[in-house]
């Protein structure tokens, strides 16, 4: 059994019958979603960093959001740009991007 480094959970909005709609998904995040997930193939990060999205956190104003664990660092407003940042400077450098966390 792989046991990442950081689990990433990303909102895209899902309800519970499977249908995406909500802000963070009219925010682009299934986008993010995947790539993210380009982004950690791209850079062999694959078995340490997994990604889940999820239904709503609740902080729709601030989507589109994640949250990393283990620290439970939260991200919000985010773009691709932001993505490649966080993958830089969390998942590779082991620092929390301190200007994008909600």
């Amino acid at each position: 059994m792989v046991v990442p480094k950081y689990h990433v959970f990303v909102c895209t909005s899902c309800r519970l019958n499977g249908a995406q709609k909500g802000f963070c998904h009219q925010k682009g995040s299934v986008d993010l979603v995947g790539h993210l997930m380009e982004e950690i193939e791209d850079r062999d990060l694959s078995g340490e960093v997994m990604v889940t999205n999820t239904g709503c956190f609740g902080i729709c104003a601030r989507g589109p959001a994640m949250v990393v664990y283990p620290e439970g660092v939260w991200y919000g407003n985010l773009t691709e740009s932001d993505i490649d940042t966080i993958v830089e400077e969390h998942f590779e450098g082991g620092k929390p991007v301190k200007a994008l966390r909600i």
